[in-house]
């Protein structure tokens, strides 16, 4: 009685043996799995936590005239805005699409602002598009490139209603060629 009593105790501690080293295999395996999961998932919730914090502006406005490469200089790109809010502050971007076979560094715009009560101004804006090395400064893959330009920070609209923008290309030549389109943005600070 002895004898089997010591062979199932022998068993026992074989058994408890091989349980305990598939536990700790099985508690290895998960815990790496779960530390590099920690390890990437960690750094991209941070990183989108940040980027919604960052993204705290409402957009007012934002549409695009497309030329289709060719943009004639008498053709202006209309933009009207609706305008309620008159106590906030908005940023005001241009945003230019335009291929690489672009000839020129730069743009330059006219643009006409008409107001609700029928009074306007107008402007000569210049756009960067390419650095002094002739590097596109635009974001984009491949061929197409895209800026989009700060024109104006804290802007406040003095009064609600219509606003009437028209922008033009103001170039030396009469169709310009490998712009794609001409658009703005009105976010809200």
């Amino acid at each position: 009685m002895r004898m089997t009593l010591l062979r199932t105790f022998s068993r026992l501690d074989l058994s408890l043996d091989l349980v305990l080293i598939i536990k700790h295999k099985i508690f290895t395996i998960i815990n790496s799995m779960f530390s590099f999961r920690f390890k990437i998932l960690l750094p991209s919730l941070f990183a989108a936590m940040f980027f919604l914090a960052g993204c705290n502006s409402s957009t007012l406005f934002t549409q695009a005239v497309n030329f289709h490469n060719y943009w004639p200089k008498d053709k202006a790109a209309k933009f009207v805005v609706p305008v309620a809010d008159t106590l906030s502050s908005f940023n005001f971007y241009i945003n230019i699409r335009h291929t690489g076979k672009y000839r020129y560094s730069n743009l330059y715009l006219f643009m006409q602002t008409r107001f609700p009560n029928g009074t306007y101004t107008r402007d000569t804006l210049e756009i960067m598009l390419a650095n002094v090395q002739g590097k596109w400064l635009g974001k984009g893959w491949g061929e197409i490139k895209e800026d989009h330009v700060l024109l104006k920070s804290k802007l406040r609209f003095p009064m609600s209603g219509d606003y009437e923008f028209l922008i033009w290309q103001a170039m030396r030549v009469d169709t310009l060629k490998a712009i794609r389109s001409v658009g703005i943005d009105i976010e809200k600070r």
